[in-house]
């Protein structure tokens, strides 16, 4: 590998990059474009109501998203260039990755996505065809031999969680319950809140909720008081920067799309530490109306 110029110079230029960053957020919007939630209410790769061929979409949506988050295009001879070296990209959610004949014996990207365990992670290695398994699927491809990944790949990150998806934190007779038939998008809701206090959640699964219906984030706005009088949880909106200054004091990262249901307990428990572990860097602020 070492004298493999090539393979160095893009490896280079891959680890010089944010490359945890950029490629997590890359499979979290590849695995969600294909659930599509906010028209069919689907939160997890592994329901049955995901057929295999669209598990098996997420390694193509991948691709065009790693593209856009370094930057690169699609360029022949393989999926792109780096530094004007012809790079493949292949993405799995299997144990192993196809190579299809053209990728042979070059440089490629590789991501592996564990769906069951909501991690990634992506090596980089120039696939020789004397690495690779001897059985061919009908298309010619091949798969890596375990102990070729094992010598020759170069990492570019390790095992990286997937930010997390909290409907998966809820039990079945809740999900009956946040996901009723016939049932309006505040009762949904105020249930969501209901069953995940104190847990961040971010705007894909309210509208994973509220599937199927229009402007379900004005719902969830409106939704704060009947929550606040009914159960003593504190809505708070990570739009509106009051809110995020709210949530950070209590000890939650919103950014500017999620929400969090603050129960009376904690809010109650972080009133008494001393001003000075509340201290969140934001960095200088200006007066200002709340956003």
């Amino acid at each position: 590998m070492d004298d493999d110029f090539e393979l160095q110079r893009v490896w280079s230029w891959l680890v010089a990059r944010p490359l945890t960053v950029q490629l997590t957020r890359a499979v979290d919007d590849a695995v969600k474009y294909v659930l599509d939630g906010a028209r069919t209410g689907r939160f997890d790769l592994l329901s049955p109501e995901v057929d295999s061929d669209e598990r098996a979409s997420v390694g193509t949506k991948l691709q065009y998203r790693v593209l856009n988050e370094l930057g690169l295009y699609k360029e022949p001879p393989l999926d792109t260039r780096i530094l004007d070296i012809p790079v493949e990209l292949k993405a799995t959610i299997r144990s192993n990755w196809m190579i299809p004949t053209e990728g042979q014996c070059e440089v490629s990207v590789l991501i592996q996505v564990d769906v069951a365990r909501r991690r990634h992670r992506a090596f980089l290695m120039r696939v020789h065809r004397v690495w690779l398994n001897d059985g061919a699927n009908k298309d010619k491809k091949r798969g890596i031999a375990a102990d070729a990944l094992a010598q020759f790949s170069l990492p570019l990150i390790g095992w990286t969680s997937l930010p997390p998806e909290p409907l998966t934190l809820l039990t079945e007779a809740q999900l009956s319950v946040v996901f009723a038939p016939r049932v309006g998008q505040t009762a949904r809701l105020a249930s969501l809140f209901g069953f995940l206090p104190d847990t961040v959640i971010p705007r894909s699964s309210i509208e994973t909720v509220c599937f199927g219906n229009k402007d379900p984030m004005r719902r969830a706005r409106q939704a704060k008081d009947a929550i606040l009088a009914v159960s003593g949880l504190e809505v708070l909106v990570g739009t509106w920067r009051a809110d995020r200054l709210r949530a950070a004091e209590l000890g939650f990262d919103l950014g500017v799309d999620s929400w969090v249901a603050v129960s009376p307990s904690r809010a109650h428990e972080w009133i008494d530490i001393p001003p000075t572990h509340l201290q969140i860097e934001w960095g200088p602020q200006t007066p200002g109306p709340a956003s």
